[in-house]
């Protein structure tokens, strides 16, 4: 119950309308990302995006491995070759096609969807593997956040992009030492087939800008190194140039979410080199986490930041203010960030 006797009553509703429909997208990116692996594989994530695109009134493509292959995602299809799942890079839009924001922007949230992450050929510890089931959450979040844009503010001009695959050591998989071009051209030697986020993320990001993005924001559960060094309640974050990245914790403030800035280190780029390509996708444990914005920094020309929410995604057990499993981090974020563009706002 909210007392306010001197609140003007519409704006209450509306602002308690506004948090339940937040509360909603949070929610649907939480149900999906809690969902068993052999429930919610590549396919099925694109059948669930495909049928919240009917719902909202959302553009959406889904992208097959035959035409992943032909557009020369790579990277993508390196990590998702592997499964006998097989990968859909799903693309959903609200707006025209290349239409801008009132702030000049097209907008593109790119979230990572790795329905199950064994490690592939790398293969990872048994121990906890089955948390891997979570390594899909920041597709879950970008998928949802359109849809809660979508219900706020109908025709805001906002694009999603979601790789969805597994990786898993089939007949098929990448071996680590092979060398894929990504839909940038840049040639990548994958020393570690456990390093698979930042190649499905570079050719979705990629892709992103051939789309029309002017600016972009990925999530994803991409290091171990982020929850290591800020804990389970603090999101790391990279961004360039920095103009973008404070538009996005401005927005972050509004959504009441935290995040800690990471530096983006130049001279951390020679450790990267590869002998056989422009660079590798893992290299020495000093500077992991750095370096693994580094990588993803290859991809993008425009405004861009990441969100690194491996520690905050899910919680391993209860918490006083929330239950175990996925949180819905950086849902309310992304949201409020689109919201900034629209002239309903």
């Amino acid at each position: 119950m909210i007392v306010a006797p001197d609140g003007d009553r519409a704006a209450l509703i509306a602002a308690a309308d506004r948090g339940l429909i937040m509360a909603e997208g949070a929610n649907l990116a939480r149900t999906l990302a809690n969902r068993a692996s052999n429930d919610l594989s590549p396919v099925v994530m694109a059948e669930e995006a495909r049928a919240i695109a009917e719902q909202h009134g959302l553009w959406i493509d889904v992208i097959e491995p035959d035409r992943a292959t032909e557009l020369g995602m790579g990277m993508f299809m390196a990590v998702g070759r592997g499964s006998d799942n097989p990968p859909r890079m799903i693309v959903l839009r609200s707006g025209g096609e290349g239409e801008r924001d009132s702030l000049d922007r097209h907008l593109a949230i790119v979230g990572k969807g790795v329905c199950f992450d064994s490690g592939g050929i790398s293969i990872k510890p048994s121990d906890r593997m089955e948390e891997m089931k979570m390594d899909k959450t920041g597709a879950c979040t970008v998928i949802a956040a359109i849809a809660t844009v979508a219900r706020l503010s109908p025709g805001t001009p906002l694009l999603a992009v979601a790789p969805a695959v597994e990786n898993m050591p089939g007949s098929h998989a990448t071996r680590p030492g092979d060398i894929v071009t990504a839909l940038n051209g840049k040639k990548v030697d994958i020393t570690n087939t456990d390093a698979e986020g930042r190649l499905i993320l570079g050719d979705a990001l990629t892709y992103a800008e051939q789309l029309g993005a002017t600016h972009l924001v990925d999530v994803a559960t991409l290091t171990g190194a982020v929850s290591r060094a800020l804990g389970h309640l603090v999101t790391g974050a990279f961004g360039a140039p920095q103009g973008f990245y404070d538009d996005v914790m401005a927005a972050a403030e509004r959504a009441g979410e935290r995040y800690w800035q990471l530096p983006l280190v130049d001279e951390y780029v020679s450790d990267m080199a590869s002998w056989y390509a422009d660079f590798q996708n893992s290299s020495s444990a000093e500077g992991s986490l750095v370096k693994s914005g580094l990588f993803l920094r290859e991809f993008v020309t425009k405004p861009w930041v990441h969100l690194d929410i491996a520690g905050t995604a899910y919680y391993r057990k209860a918490l006083p203010f929330a239950p175990r499993g996925a949180t819905g981090v950086a849902h309310a974020t992304l949201v409020e960030l689109a919201l900034a563009g629209s002239t309903a706002g």
